[in-house]
């Protein structure tokens, strides 16, 4: 069952900061609505008529789509053609009462709009801008057109996924877009630390592809150690054996003994502490070698019982061990539901479930400041924050700007 999200009752932690949001699709609204989670005041910018285009995408119910509010609760809509020159004063005004700009075009597109970098930091020394792209600003790859999937190719993240006899794997989320929202949102936070005490705003760029190379961890480290390209190994550990899927009597379970201490547990938990005096099996290099004897031994045992009742006995043996899930499994769990991780948001169409909030935090937890906005919801209020309207506001109208 789905949690309702608590409201706005304490400040958050971005309480006061203005953001404006220029973003579109996964990269960057991810980003944003993370600010507006922990209580930043998120404008999202999008153009009139038809907004965000993923506002028109995945399943539509009640005519919005679920997709779209997965990614932008917490912010207020404002329409503007930032193509048309009045479109663009407004947006300078936005800008001279904001702290943080946030934009995920290609490199130089909002240059073209007049709001290159060395404008940005003449004009608002203190505004901090993030950007997402898919390469970088910089190298032979910065004009290139850049998806999560080619991010995946190209980091190498696809290179280590799937089984060694198979073809490269992609994940089936958008990683790098939420990896690399999430580094963006990081990111500021920083900046923004950093202007507390200088009073200067900074540039602040992620990239699809470098958000994935970042996460190569270990095997990254392999690579320049050994120089040796690491094999693909499907759901087995690249180093550590025996982890990884196993096969019980109903399904699989997924068993993780990262050291040799736990490696002793799982096997002190079958029954089975002789195969440590198995020359095969004496150590985590001699494991590894002989993995495919030593998962036949395994499995012989595992498949002899229920998958709940090797959790509960590797559990009590303190060995890391859980079903994999579907997502149905995975929101009824009760574990993930005392930990609110699917909310429900009072939408006007009806209520829409939403993942919750991953950062748990006790003074200044994030909370549901304004749910998903209607397509330009309140570009009257903050228009009317500028001074926009009566015949002002509704020539912006007759011109399509707003």
């Amino acid at each position: 069952m789905a949690a309702t999200p608590s409201t706005a009752s304490a400040m958050g932690s971005l309480e006061g900061i203005r953001v404006i949001d220029l973003t579109r699709v996964i990269s960057g609204p991810f980003c944003t609505q993370i600010l507006g989670d922990h209580g930043a005041d998120v404008i999202k910018v999008e153009p009139p008529g038809k907004g965000d285009v993923v506002r028109h995408q995945g399943n539509m119910v009640n005519g919005e789509s679920w997709y779209f509010a997965q990614f932008n609760r917490n912010k207020r809509s404002l329409t503007l053609d930032l193509r048309s020159d009045e479109g663009k004063r407004i947006l300078h005004r936005l800008l001279e009462g904001a702290d943080v700009l946030v934009e995920n075009f290609r490199p130089g597109v909002l240059g073209k709009m007049g709001l290159d970098d060395d404008t940005l930091r003449e004009r608002y020394p203190r505004l901090v801008v993030g950007r997402i792209n898919g390469f970088g600003s910089t190298g032979p790859y910065r004009d290139r057109p850049a998806y999560d999937f080619i991010a995946q190719a190209m980091s190498g993240f696809m290179g280590v996924n799937g089984a060694a006899d198979g073809e490269p794997m992609r994940a089936a989320p958008p990683i790098s877009d939420m990896v690399a929202s999430q580094n963006l949102a990081f990111g500021i936070c920083a900046a923004l630390v950093r202007r507390a005490a200088t009073g200067q705003g900074d540039i602040v760029e992620t990239a699809l592809t470098n958000g994935l190379i970042a996460m190569m961890g270990y095997l990254a480290a392999e690579y320049f150690a050994t120089d040796r390209v690491p094999a693909r190994t499907g759901n087995d550990h690249p180093m550590l054996y025996p982890y990884g899927l196993f096969t019980a009597s109903d399904g699989e379970v997924a068993i993780a003994p990262s050291n040799d201490t736990m490696v002793e547990r799982f096997l002190g938990a079958l029954d089975m502490l002789h195969l440590l005096d198995d020359e095969r099996f004496l150590d985590n290099p001699r494991r590894m070698a002989n993995r495919e004897a030593l998962r036949e031994i395994l499995n012989a045992i595992i498949v002899t019982r229920q998958v709940d009742e090797w959790i509960e006995h590797f559990n009590r043996a303190g060995v890391p061990c859980g079903r994999v899930h579907d997502l149905r499994e995975t929101f009824a769990d009760p574990q993930v539901q005392a930990q609110e991780m699917c909310l429900e948001l009072p939408q006007a169409s009806g209520r829409v479930p939403v993942t919750g909030f991953p950062v748990k935090m006790r003074e200044a937890p994030a909370m549901l400041y304004h749910p998903v906005p209607q397509l330009g919801e309140h570009t009257d209020d903050l228009l009317a924050e500028l001074g926009v309207e009566g015949d002002e506001l509704a020539a912006l109208r007759a011109r399509r700007v707003i």
